[in-house]
């Protein structure tokens, strides 16, 4: 301990950069600069892409941008400091003083004194055009590229500004934060569209194997935070999850990210609704507040969770026939267009670990989903079956009891009600930004016949 104190100590008053002789220009961003309000003629130094040129006889203007922002820095400098090496998509280190804009366009913009290429850019060859709207599903073939144009920067600040919403909603709600495995042995989902894992390099025998066991790519935390929750009453994970469901629609990928949370001494599904209704308000409040410029998309998506007819007093379809998308679809349209949830799904459609209602011939269990405009699913979750027996009994009838065996043991020692929920995160920046495919509001996508970079 005291070894850690002194080397923190160490670093804290120790640098590797030099004193230097006279000041240098004060580095900031894009979105920094904008954002200057009283300006006195400071020097100042920007790094970023040029977005556009536009060269006069004695004046040359410049757009630069660093993805801090939405908006991009006029640069305005002496024609002299031209150069054929300024193209669009080239990045440039510009110094000069940051000066009021004559423009109303702008508040401030950069009186260049030198203008620095870093890397040059063939604005011929360049697969993204100046001025040109790319369809996104052109930009989906280049995703080395499509960061760099500004539907795709706004979208990847969103969801960066997301992130840290969810993270700060759980850590103020006195969440402990799980880091839960990618490596699993569980099929949780029980649908059998697991990838499974295999050492690479070495001769395949098949008796043997790498962890003794069959080991998959995690289709959710669910179990593991379940675990978690026998020594936490509030716990959460976002993170990675993986399905080999041969699809291509546009709400499918085959890696994504899921927002999961257990709660203990929880023993009603209003009060898992409650908390998936806030986390949705929470975050896309924040988003909101932190990204105005590239959320326009997102106001006609707000709209208060509407606590609705289960799904046995609302018989809309057959009873005991699953929702699909469409008829997800429908039952959003049918409330008025404003999110949904739907609860207490017949036995037979969903996983071992949902409570019994014991409700006679219906025989449903306590599950509830969240159905959004324009997505359909983005919450599933619903209360475990924490009695020993009724678990035990399902698990016989399945033939699943030796495999959960430890998931029977979490009833067996100092047990208690508990639930929990999934939400995914492709899917709620679909929801509000009425974003049509999913593969373009994760950076890399990941899908049947397509795994780039």
């Amino acid at each position: 301990m005291l070894g850690a104190l002194c080397f923190l100590r160490a670093v804290r008053f120790c640098s590797s950069a030099p004193c230097p002789r006279h000041k240098p220009s004060a580095k900031l961003s894009v979105q920094n600069a904008l954002g200057v309000q009283n300006t006195s003629g400071e020097r100042v130094k920007v790094q970023g892409w040029v977005r556009s040129v536009r060269s006069q006889k004695e004046v040359l203007f410049l757009h630069v941008n660093d993805g801090s922002s939405l908006e991009s820095l006029q640069v305005v400098a002496d024609s002299s400091l031209d150069s054929r090496e300024l193209t669009f998509g080239s990045s440039v280190e510009v110094q000069g003083q940051l000066v009021k804009s004559p423009s109303k366009r702008q508040n401030v913009e950069l009186k260049a004194e030198n203008i620095k290429v870093i890397g040059n850019c063939d604005a011929k060859t360049f697969p993204i055009r100046y001025k040109e709207r790319h369809p996104l599903e052109y930009l989906r073939q280049y995703p080395h590229l499509r960061c760099r144009t500004n539907i795709l920067g706004s979208i990847l600040r969103i969801r960066s500004e997301a992130t840290a919403a969810i993270h700060s909603f759980f850590k103020d709600s006195g969440f402990v934060h799980i880091h839960t495995p990618v490596i699993t042995s569980n099929d949780c989902e029980g649908a059998g569209e697991l990838f499974q894992l295999e050492a690479a390099g070495k001769i395949k025998v098949p008796e043997e194997n790498f962890f003794n066991v069959p080991a998959f790519l995690t289709v959710s935390g669910q179990l593991h935070l379940e675990v978690m929750s026998g020594a936490f009453t509030q716990v959460f994970t976002f993170g990675p999850t993986f399905r080999a469901e041969n699809s291509q629609s546009r709400r499918h990928l085959a890696e994504f990210y899921m927002i999961e949370a257990e709660i203990s001494f929880v023993d009603s599904l209003q009060d898992l609704m409650q908390v998936m209704e806030k986390l949705f308000k929470a975050t896309t409040m924040m988003v909101l507040s932190k990204c105005p410029e590239d959320v326009k998309l997102c106001y006609k998506f707000i709209a208060p969770g509407q606590k609705i007819r289960t799904y046995a007093e609302k018989q809309l379809f057959n009873w005991g026939i699953d929702l699909q998308t469409e008829h997800e679809k429908y039952l959003v349209k049918h409330c008025g267009n404003v999110p949904v949830f739907v609860i207490n799904y017949p036995l037979a459609l969903k996983p071992f670990y949902m409570r019994d209602n014991e409700d006679g011939p219906q025989h449903t269990v306590a599950a509830v989903d969240l159905l959004v405009p324009g997505v359909g699913e983005l919450f599933g979750g619903g209360l475990r079956e924490e009695r020993y027996h009724f678990l035990e009994e399902r698990l016989a009838r399945s033939r699943l009891t030796e495999v959960y065996q430890w998931y029977l043991d979490l009833r067996r020692f100092g047990s208690v009600p508990h639930g929990g929920f999934g939400m995914g995160f492709e899917r709620y920046l679909q929801c509000i930004l009425g974003v049509d495919n999913i593969k373009d509001v994760i950076p890399f996508p990941r899908f049947p016949h397509s795994c780039l970079l």
